[in-house]
């Protein structure tokens, strides 16, 4: 039997690393989103027209807040998703913080559910980086090696500050069919790459060609980041 749906979750995923999945495994590639203090998977799951999770509302309630301010945002305002259970007995729980920086869309989807739905997961709360003043999630560095064929999605960031001044220092991987170990031909890649995400983001990485299969894979929650400031005052 020939595989035509894959479900997707745990981690945050970008729409570039959707398109990769389809494209290699030919399939749907769907999203669907769940927590451990909920019950598991099965909070929310996106239907055929794959514009935003539906979230089983006759089972939890959900706001998005200021995760600064813990107030409630205003409606389609991205924000911090928090949960509220409406059945479960043993444990129940209440404003319960996802972390989850998204917003909810209240508008009826294409496929005739009235249900509201959650857009795509921008990052954590408690992932999110002020450097130099701007704020950075590394989903958004996710976002832009997917636009770019010659990478991999495999990334690691670090952060530091020296000189009184932060720094963005960024390993990426060439696919093997275009690494070369001399610099000057890792500069057609490492520019456009470079661009785009001072573009994105609105700061400028220093970004450095790991080979392929070097940087190192995470098993379980991704780790993407050293921010090497908050071991110095």
């Amino acid at each position: 039997m020939k595989l035509r749906v894959g479900f997707f979750g745990a981690e945050p995923w970008t729409e570039g690393m959707r398109k990769e999945l389809e494209d290699k495994l030919h399939i749907k590639a769907m999203d669907i989103y769940g927590l451990t203090e909920m019950s598991g998977p099965g909070v929310g799951g996106e239907c055929e027209y794959q514009d935003g999770t539906h979230l089983w509302e006759d089972m939890y309630y959900p706001e998005i807040i200021n995760p600064d301010t813990l107030e409630p945002c205003e409606p389609g305002e991205f924000g911090e998703l928090v949960f509220t259970s409406l059945t479960k007995e043993a444990m129940p729980i209440l404003r319960y913080r996802t972390r989850d920086l998204t917003r909810l869309i209240y508008e009826p989807c294409k496929c005739g559910r009235t249900a509201v739905r959650m857009d795509r997961i921008l990052g954590r709360s408690d992932d999110m980086m002020i450097i130099r003043g701007v704020n950075v999630f590394p989903s958004q560095i996710e976002t832009c090696l997917t636009e770019f064929p010659a990478f991999t999605p495999q990334y690691f960031i670090t952060v530091d500050r020296k000189n009184n001044e932060d720094t963005f220092d960024l390993d990426v991987e060439l696919r093997t069919e275009y690494f070369s170990p001399n610099p000057s031909k890792q500069m057609p890649f490492i520019k456009p790459l470079y661009d785009r995400i001072v573009s994105m983001v609105g700061i400028k990485p220093n970004i450095h060609i790991k080979e392929p299969g070097s940087i190192q894979r995470s098993i379980g929650k991704a780790k993407h980041v050293n921010d090497k400031r908050v071991f110095k005052n």
